[in-house]
């Protein structure tokens, strides 16, 4: 998967009138099936593709050995699409990404589930079928570290988050765990910044659950988004009945915690939302469902609580208040900060309706939630027919109402599009990055940047950003106003300049190590003469 392509997009308005400009498209060719799982958006407003990818132009041997499994694959994009670098981290067997997060040094995280043992890129040894592999990088794509994480039973990841405290929680599944409680549990591993474990947690009812989705939470902590096809566990089923929970020490004298569930299901499979605290621990849960199968898919922090969506087969039944039309629904649900509805809403675009990404628009003063953003695919069961798979987009008021929804289309649109990720930017424009194929097993990863003329009249208008302020290290310069061309330059108090810097991108990353302690002064000037200033102050 080498080669980019630029190309023009044309976007269908469903409902409502909404103009909007197509800041740049990159079509990233493939020769085998590729799965992207994620778009994450760096401190700078650059881009990180992350899938997984099998190379087919780049086998690699080791001891006689070759590799022709799917690999880790990241694309770093800068603020224009243009491609800043590609990476590979090779087993010898299947390793497929699962999720990547932006750490507090301006690199990443990556985790996935590797079925290799140690050799080529893995260092550790296989701990079981399938085991969980951790590496982190640089901003340049070069490895700090990374784990093997697992046990004699089959491991996966599917979500990580960093922490308050530059640590790390990966949220994962294991299959039939001697500690666990079903088929398939949810497992949480806490570690520090190095990797090290802290802490396990198995959180599982009788029967099948499934993690899809976990997000940090203001106070430290975090909230699971489960899909869920089981029962609770009653009585003398519980492993602990006093606390719900067991505990056994490993042989790294880690603390692996057992939780059951203690919700029943609604239907064939439910939303399970799990609050967990910032010590890693069960703060509360809730189930939401109707009679027939409600796949949760996503979750996003608002002003007072939560937003979690997914998709619905069950009419009004369970706690489901809101009815399907046709296939397959989005069904949404928003919580407060406790876990209680405060409403719900189901949306449809025909067919089976599969909701991948979703980003909020707070306000200024993080108050309250002024809009709902969420991107899919609709999926034809059976059939291919015009629209029947393209991205979509559709934008909703604070309470859930549909305010415009629309298809994205493109020169380059294939048959089958299947959007995997959504990204709301800070400047109000928009990333969708999913895969583009003629027919399954052929899949493209196609990336579109979007700029919404209603999203961006809702975002907070600003001149300059200087974040994080105060400084230690590193400073970001974000100029928020259209420009070609800016200078960035930085005085002390006396007047003295510093450095200067000339620019294309919104945000630019300086390097404040050599300066003492005080405050300086961060002056913009743009090719047009546009002028804006700001404080630094360097810790």
């Amino acid at each position: 998967m080498k080669k980019f392509y630029l190309g023009a997009y044309t976007l269908c308005a469903a409902i409502g009138v909404s103009a909007q400009e197509v800041l740049w498209q990159k079509d990233i060719k493939s020769s085998t099936q590729d799965f992207l799982s994620q778009v994450t958006t760096t401190i700078d407003q650059q881009y990180l593709i992350t899938g997984s990818s099998i190379q087919s132009d780049k086998l690699q041997a080791t001891d006689s050995k070759q590799n022709n499994g799917y690999d880790f694959h990241l694309v770093k994009l800068n603020q224009q699409g243009e491609q800043a670098w590609e990476k590979y981290f090779s087993g010898q067997n299947h390793d497929y990404l699962s999720s990547t997060v932006t750490t507090q040094d301006g690199g990443f995280l990556l985790a996935g589930t590797s079925y290799s043992g140690k050799g080529l890129d893995k260092k550790g040894e296989a701990k079981g079928g399938s085991d969980i592999w951790l590496i982190r990088i640089n901003e340049f794509g070069d490895e700090l570290w990374q784990k093997t994480l697992g046990s004699s039973s089959d491991e996966e990841a599917r979500a990580v988050i960093q922490t308050m405290d530059q640590g790390f929680i990966v949220a994962g599944n294991v299959q039939n765990s001697a500690k666990g409680y079903g088929s398939k549990d949810v497992l949480i591993i806490k570690l520090d910044k190095d990797g090290k474990e802290i802490s396990q947690i198995i959180l599982g009812g009788k029967g099948l659950d499934e993690v899809e989705k976990m997000i940090p939470t203001r106070d430290g902590g975090a909230l699971l988004g489960i899909y869920s096809r089981s029962s609770q566990v009653k009585g003398s089923e519980v492993q602990n009945p006093e606390s719900q929970f067991s505990t056994k020490a490993t042989a790294t004298s880690n603390l692996i915690s057992a939780m059951s569930k203690q919700t029943d299901n609604f239907g064939e499979g439910d939303y399970w939302i799990v609050k967990l605290d910032k010590n890693g621990k069960v703060e509360w849960e809730k189930n939401y469902g109707g009679k027939e199968d409600d796949h949760l898919r996503t979750l996003a922090l608002t002003a007072n609580g939560y937003v979690i969506g997914g998709e619905s087969r069950s009419d009004r039944s369970g706690n489901k208040t809101v009815g399907i039309e046709e296939g397959t629904d989005l069904w949404l649900i928003a919580l407060n900060e406790r876990g209680d509805e405060q409403w719900q809403k189901s949306y449809n675009f025909k067919n089976r309706d599969v909701l991948m990404g979703m980003s909020v628009i707070h306000s200024a003063d993080d108050k309250s939630s002024k809009g709902i953003l969420l991107g899919g695919y609709t999926q034809a069961e059976g059939r291919i027919e015009t629209d029947d798979e393209t991205f979509w987009m559709l934008y909703l008021d604070g309470n859930g109402n549909e305010q415009w929804r629309k298809h994205v289309k493109g020169e380059s649109r294939k048959r089958e599009e299947r959007l995997s990720d959504l990204k709301l930017n800070r400047d109000g424009s928009i990333i969708l990055a999913g895969t583009s194929a003629e027919e399954l097993g052929k899949e493209n990863w196609k990336i579109v940047k979007l700029g919404d003329k209603q999203v961006n009249d809702l975002i907070e208008k600003y001149d300059i950003k200087i974040y994080p302020n105060p400084v230690t290290d590193y400073a970001y310069v974000e100029i928020g106003f259209d420009f070609k061309e800016a200078e960035i330059m930085l005085y002390d108090m006396s007047g003295r300049q510093l450095q200067n810097l000339k620019t294309k991108n919104r945000v630019t990353k300086i390097n404040t190590q050599a300066l003492v302690q005080g405050a300086y002064l961060i002056t913009i000037k743009t090719n047009d003469n546009k002028t804006a200033n700001a404080k630094l102050i360097k810790k």
